[in-house]
């Protein structure tokens, strides 16, 4: 009998040592809601196990040949502004780029370099010294509001400001220099746009209403605004809303970002450097640390988004399967009915039938049949081990 364990304890310790190591993403979905750097930020993901639902919820639409923008090129030329305001990188060099098209390049970069320049940050500041330019300052917050407050502070009455827009209007920063008695003049490089095709997008809201997401990112609060636009335009607002405040992780890349959020009372979390890498090490830290591992039948089970980490294995599970086990592990060691499963599978009928076959798909996945244990005539429920010590499972 000893030898028998013994042997069976070494098969464990094998088949355990042969598994790949559960990434920290592994099992979660995470949408990306990018038009820009979306390549960029899904490979991060994915390679940390994420799976990725990439669905741009705007289209930046570049505007070189506007007549808008060359008039007001023309303009600043001719009466060069006090001060500059650079909004995004992106907008400087194709503010730049479409004056040289004009052949206006240079007298706009001599009109540049005899102003107050600000950027708003560094990949704005990385544009204006690859024009040759050098900034006055820049923010290190990255915010509209600094900068507002530093114009402000200095006085701006009487006095010419150019603010390159990004693509939406900014209406408070424009109105406060206004009521200070600045004169300003937008810039409109380029105009945020819906996508051509908003398949994707009613694809990620319907993700986040069937918990087919874990988490969704942003990198502009243009984004965010469409997103929600777009679930208002379906008549979905409210339960969207309902979702990101309750279940679905919202992640931004900076504060300015949260804003179209934060005014829904969406709680967004924020890394501290407004980065794409940073805000994936947000991802990594906080999706698995909201996993509560419970102790059944000898072995330590994570469930995740879409599969279960059982003994440090990854299972994938299918969606009817993850249902289950949902329903089971709210309240762990507890009978569940069939008729209670009935109603977790999606789009079951009426016939409990369903939840059998579902089970036995589910107790394949797992790879641990005795992880869930068959109460006869009255439902099943997970094995969870009554004594195990929980706190090393991250219980309370």
């Amino acid at each position: 009998m000893y030898e028998q364990q013994q042997e069976h304890g070494e098969q464990e310790q094998t088949a355990s040592a042969s598994a790949p190591a559960v990434r920290p993403l592994d099992g979660f979905t995470v949408g990306v809601t990018a038009a820009r750097r979306a390549e960029e930020l899904g490979a991060l993901l994915e390679r940390r196990g994420a799976q990725v639902l990439h669905a741009p919820a705007l289209r930046i639409v570049p505007l070189p040949d506007d007549t808008e923008l060359l008039a007001v090129t023309r303009d600043l030329i001719g009466h060069p502004p006090d001060v500059v305001v650079a909004t995004t990188a992106i907008g400087f060099r194709g503010w730049v780029e479409a004056a040289e098209g004009w052949g206006l390049g240079e007298e706009l970069l001599d009109r540049l370099t005899g102003v107050e320049l600000l950027a708003r940050g560094p990949k704005v500041r990385g544009a204006i010294r690859a024009a040759g330019l050098t900034e006055k300052w820049s923010p290190a917050s990255e915010s509209m509001a600094e900068v507002l407050d530093r114009l402000l502070a200095e006085g701006v009455s009487g006095r010419r400001v150019a603010l390159q827009l990004h693509g939406e209007p900014l209406p408070g920063f424009v109105e406060a220099l206004r009521a200070g008695g600045a004169e300003v003049i937008g810039v409109p490089v380029y105009r945020w746009m819906p996508p051509e095709d908003i398949g994707p997008v009613d694809r990620l809201l319907d993700a986040v209403l069937t918990r087919g997401l874990d988490a969704v990112t942003f990198t502009s609060a243009p984004a965010a605004a469409s997103l929600l636009r777009r679930a208002g335009e379906r008549g979905m607002r409210e339960d969207v809303v309902a979702a990101l405040r309750r279940e679905v992780l919202t992640v931004c890349v900076g504060p300015v970002t949260a804003l179209p959020l934060e005014a829904e009372d969406i709680p967004t979390l924020q890394p501290e450097r407004f980065r794409l890498g940073p805000l994936v090490q947000l991802l990594c830290r906080e999706l698995p640390s909201r996993v509560r591992p419970l102790p059944v039948a000898g072995q330590r089970l994570e469930i995740r988004g879409h599969a279960a980490v059982v003994d440090g294995t990854l299972r994938p599970v299918p969606p009817a399967g993850m249902a289950l086990l949902r329903a089971l592990a709210r309240r762990p060691g507890w009978v569940v009915s069939r008729a209670d499963l009935l109603r977790a599978l999606p789009g079951a009928g009426s016939d409990e039938h369903a939840v059998e076959t579902a089970m036995a798909r589910l107790r394949v996945a797992l790879g641990a049949p005795k992880l869930i244990q068959t109460v006869v005539k009255r439902g099943y429920r997970l094995a969870l081990d009554p004594h195990a010590d929980t706190d090393k499972y991250g219980g309370e």
